[in-house]
């Protein structure tokens, strides 16, 4: 099963976070918990690997907080799954190409070819100023408090 981890999730909570503040906006690592649901637990890891990707920057003290570090539009769901999980591949056959016995001659392999270039096309489609946009009309997080 293709499954996004926990970590991952909450790292697209950040960005949406972000994104749904205009361009500029530093929010703090609390404010961000608390809106999108995220245990204090994860986020230090979390605000640190996304500072390491390059997607926020991090900016210490009492007038500090978290910002985007370039603009919505430019960070889509395929990076920051990419940036968590690693490269996305539907089968084991996709992953060391030549390694299995029917390799090139494999119809199911040819179909996962298709549908992992499908689920990549459309994890790069999603931009955060496309969720953020969509976050104004469909609220869909939850208003319950996060687990330490």
């Amino acid at each position: 099963m293709i499954r996004i981890n926990r970590q991952t999730d909450y790292a697209i909570r950040v960005i949406l976070a972000l994104a749904r503040h205009p361009e500029g906006t530093r929010l703090s690592t609390g404010e961000i918990q608390r809106e999108m649901l995220i245990p204090p637990a994860f986020s230090q890891r979390i605000v640190a690997e996304l500072a390491r990707g390059g997607f926020i920057t991090t900016y210490p003290g009492r007038d500090g907080g978290l910002q985007l570090a370039r603009t919505a539009d430019q960070i889509n769901l395929r990076q920051i799954v990419e940036w968590f999980e690693g490269p996305i591949y539907v089968s084991d056959c996709l992953v060391a190409p030549g390694e299995c016995p029917f390799d090139t001659k494999c119809p199911v392999q040819c179909r996962w070819v298709s549908v992992q270039a499908v689920i990549q096309k459309e994890l790069e489609k999603v931009t955060f100023d496309q969720l953020a946009e969509e976050a104004k009309t469909t609220p869909c997080i939850s208003t319950e408090e996060p687990d330490a």
